[in-house]
Order: structure tokens, then sequence, then C-alpha cells
């Protein structure tokens, strides 16, 4: 756990120094990542809001994100994570967010996208009004029972933040 401290404190630390501002849009971490980022005092300098899109309308209401992207690639996917941060970034006029969904299990997983799918998005725009916009993505298959997944989920987001950032 002392590298998920870390990891919240440099996060922290980064988002200060430049005057930033950090969101988030979570479906199966359902506010994890948001909790874990506020766990610090002081984190309303560079914390304003979250969303938490456990449905697809949610995703798409809130977020923005296409509701062909959700047909087609359904809600854990590259192309759905892609969307939310970038959506989250735009509501929350922030200059970072963080999007998460996956298969937290234990049911819910298929063949193509088992049980611990996770798709992580970050969207990063240091820009004013989120004129130029930076979307990393990833895939993470994590182990475990429905609390571990999303334990490691946010961690990892957290922790792929920082190594983004700095």
């Amino acid at each position: 756990m002392n590298g998920f401290t870390n990891a919240r404190r440099l996060l922290a630390e980064h988002l200060l120094e430049n005057g930033w501002t950090i969101t988030t849009a979570e479906s199966c971490t359902a506010g994890g990542v948001s909790s874990a980022i506020t766990d610090l005092a002081g984190s309303s300098a560079y914390f304003n809001e979250a969303y938490v899109t456990y449905s697809n309308e949610a995703k798409h209401r809130l977020l923005g994100v296409s509701r062909n992207t959700l047909d087609t690639y359904g809600a854990v996917s590259e192309e759905t994570v892609a969307e939310m941060a970038t959506g989250a970034l735009k509501a929350a006029d922030a200059n970072i967010a963080i999007a998460v969904s996956g298969i937290a299990g234990p049911g819910g997983g298929t063949e193509s996208k088992p049980v611990g799918t996770v798709w992580f998005a970050f969207a990063v725009s240091v820009t004013k009004n989120n004129k130029e916009i930076t979307v990393y993505t990833h895939r993470q298959q994590f182990d475990g029972d429905r609390l571990a997944v999303r334990n490691k989920a946010v961690q990892f987001s957290l922790n792929q933040l920082v190594t983004i950032l700095l």
C-alpha cells in the first residue's frame, strides 16, 4: 500500500504545482478512484467533481459517450473509456480526467472480456478550454474477487497517472 500512498502524494504535488484540476469518470470502481484522490487533506484545491456512471445511459447522458460507441464496442472498451475521459474532462473543465470501466465480477465476463478486464483512459489538457486533449488508454487483466479487481484498478489508475504526468 506504500506505493499507493506515494502515488497519491506525487499526484497531489504535481497538480498543486501546476495549478491543475482533476476529475474522474468511473464505472466498475464506483467512485473508488475519486475517494483515493480525495483521501488527502487539501484535495479540494485540485478536485472539484466526479462522475460515477454505471449504466450506459449515464455514460451517454452525463459524459456524452456516443450511443453508437456503446452499442458497437460495449461499456468495457477502449473506445468507451476514451469518450468517458474526454467527456468528464470537458464537463468538469479539468486538466486531467481518469476514466475506468471494467468487469469486476463475479459474473458478467465473456470469452473476449473475462472477469477482471478493466479499461482505463487518461485525458490530459493543459490548455485553456480543453482545446488540445491527449488521451492515453490501457487495458489490464486483474486476478481476484470483485473487491480485489476494484482495488487493483484504483491503484493502477493512480500509479499510471503519475507515470504519465511525471
